[in-house]
């Protein structure tokens, strides 16, 4: 499927200015929209490659830039996370926030959009925003990948969960220990949230990354086809 890709600017309630980056089908009618929140290292070439991905599947996906604040346009290595501390430090609840309305009003206002289909995505860092958009905007469906933070900070947002959730683990993964993803599905189960929890044993954090050391090809493959699997069945994808 052709697909077309662009940056576009924002307007976030708090008065700053965000950029994200669009792709989108070149055609057809009016479409479902996925959110794609980055992980530490910001709208990275990783993170534009996922987003057209989706266009590809037939979704306009749109990544805005979460630190837009302190480093617009910032892009870390993955070698180097001390870089990326000031960003992630400054990211505050209340900010996430006013970042996902923007988002998600300018998918509420985009003439190709169905404003009734719209998905979140998020890796690391946005794992735990998709989760937090999960809660505050009507979604129909969302996906945590390693999603950093949410046990159990967010634990109490559980209730508050739109649409069904699909979250990925890593078995391996030393930065977030089974008895923190357990509470969150345990949460999640508690409040009646429709909920889908992998975890991939061989896998460690970042495994779906193909530019990140922790890369697990074969766990990336079978997540990639249970999130195409997962958004078919709750009306996300044609």
């Amino acid at each position: 499927m052709s697909i077309h890709t662009e940056n576009v600017e924002l307007a976030v309630g708090d008065g700053t200015s965000m950029r994200a980056y669009v792709a989108s089908p070149r055609d057809g009618a009016s479409v479902a929209a996925i959110m794609v929140f980055q992980e530490a290292f910001g709208v990275n070439a990783h993170i534009r490659d996922v987003a057209e991905r989706f266009a590809g599947l037939g979704l306009i996906a749109i990544a805005p830039e979460l630190f837009h604040r302190t480093g617009p346009g910032f892009e870390g290595s993955y070698d180097d996370f001390p870089a990326v501390r000031e960003h992630t430090g400054a990211l505050t609840r209340e900010g996430l926030e006013a970042d996902i309305d923007a988002t998600y009003r300018w998918i509420q206002e985009h003439p190709k959009c169905d404003p009734q289909d719209v998905a979140a995505v998020g890796f690391c860092l946005g794992g735990r925003v998709a989760y937090l958009a999960n809660a505050r905007t009507p979604l129909r469906a969302a996906i945590s990948f390693y999603g950093g933070g949410i046990a159990p900070d967010l634990l109490p947002l559980a209730s508050r969960q739109h649409g069904p959730l699909l979250m990925f683990w890593g078995g391996k993964d030393q930065h977030i220990l089974p008895e923190q993803y357990r509470a969150v599905a345990d949460a999640l189960s508690q409040a009646g949230v429709t909920n889908e929890q992998v975890v991939f044993g061989q896998a460690d954090h970042g495994f779906f990354c193909d530019k990140r050391a922790s890369y697990n090809p074969i766990a990336a493959r079978q997540a990639w086809a249970l999130v195409r699997e997962f958004l078919g069945a709750y009306g996300v994808l044609p």
